[in-house]
């Protein structure tokens, strides 16, 4: 089924109970004229078929789990391996996949549970997930994640949505001007696992610390570009659990820009690198290579089988909380 928020000021969002996804985020260009920013499907038919996550809720664990496994309280967990011999974005059934319950809050707000079953893809824990979305009057859309556990368990929890400033089904990226606040990467091996290192971002071609087009040097001859076929990247950010500003994007040919504030202490940042034109979007055009882009707070990939990374383990008693916020504005004014 598919829900519709939206602002005094015209900014909408519409999303599916399929997976969370949201379809579509309408917001003005320099000129007043508005469009669609976020790549999706016409019908809600195609999200039930496989697709790169657009716009889905991902977890129980966003990004990678070397070899499918963690040991949490001295028990081995074995979980789906569903991108080689490692697992991804909660597993063949991830929580992209499924039926959430909603509830509209407002004409601006929505409330999406979910209870994930102890055992779903080999995760401990019957785990009730609750993620809210709002279009506020500052022309943004707030995500704000809360979930309970009745055994210890490991969370990773985002919005996997594509951007691209121009509008869905407009073509390349690369023009996009991106800035990241963040000194540091994690480095990954050839099958993009994390090996706990932090590597600078100095004197390479992650350095987003001042702007540049996503274009600029994605195709350098750096490990993590040359192994991901371009930017997939995990930022480390600072500020600890604060909602603070992370990243910027600005779109020259439309004037639009997205700055995202996030209380996560990573920032995931794609290129589009593995749409190969075999996906027809909302407005019937190819996505290819580049023709979207993804800033996602989450935390650390790996974390459960990294003890120097920030620990993603919920217990019960505990509750998880997270916010993001996408902001959008354009340089015509608002």
């Amino acid at each position: 089924m598919l829900y519709h928020l939206t602002n005094s000021r015209g900014i909408s969002v519409e999303f599916l109970d399929h997976g969370g996804s949201i379809k579509s985020v309408k917001v003005p260009d320099r000129r007043g004229a508005m469009a669609n920013v976020v790549l999706g499907f016409a019908t809600e038919e195609e999200y039930h078929r496989d697709h790169p996550y657009f716009g889905a809720l991902v977890g129980r664990f966003s990004g990678r789990i070397a070899r499918a496994q963690f040991t949490l309280d001295g028990k081995q967990y074995s979980l789906s391996a569903n991108t080689g011999r490692n697992h991804i974005a909660g597993g063949f059934s991830g929580f992209d996949k499924k039926l959430w319950n909603v509830d509209l809050l407002s004409n601006a707000s929505a409330r999406l549970t979910y209870r994930s079953v102890d055992g779903e893809e080999g995760f401990p824990g019957n785990l009730q997930v609750a993620v809210s979305y709002t279009v506020t009057e500052e022309n943004a859309l707030q995500i704000d994640y809360e979930a309970t556990t009745d055994k210890p368990t490991v969370l990773n929890l985002t919005n996997h949505s594509y951007f691209n400033l121009t509008g869905e089904g407009s073509g390349s990226v690369e023009r996009h001007v991106l800035t990241v606040k963040a000194d540091s990467v994690i480095e990954v091996d050839s099958e993009l696992i994390a090996t706990g290192r932090f590597l600078s971002v100095e004197g390479t071609p992650l350095d987003f610390r001042q702007p540049q087009e996503i274009g600029a040097r994605i195709r350098s001859n750096h490990p993590l570009t040359r192994f991901a076929k371009g930017y997939d990247c995990s930022y480390v950010l600072d500020g600890g659990g604060a909602l603070r500003h992370v990243a910027n994007v600005y779109d020259p040919v439309s004037g639009r820009i997205l700055d995202v504030e996030t209380t996560e202490p990573s920032l995931a940042f794609y290129s589009g690198n593995f749409l190969d034109g075999s996906l027809i979007g909302a407005t019937g055009r190819q996505y290819r290579q580049g023709d979207a882009f993804t800033l996602e707070p989450r935390h650390l990939p790996d974390s459960p089988n990294q003890p120097t990374f920030p620990s993603t383990v919920l217990r019960p008693g505990e509750t998880f909380r997270a916010t993001t916020v996408y902001r959008f504005s354009n340089d015509g004014g608002e």
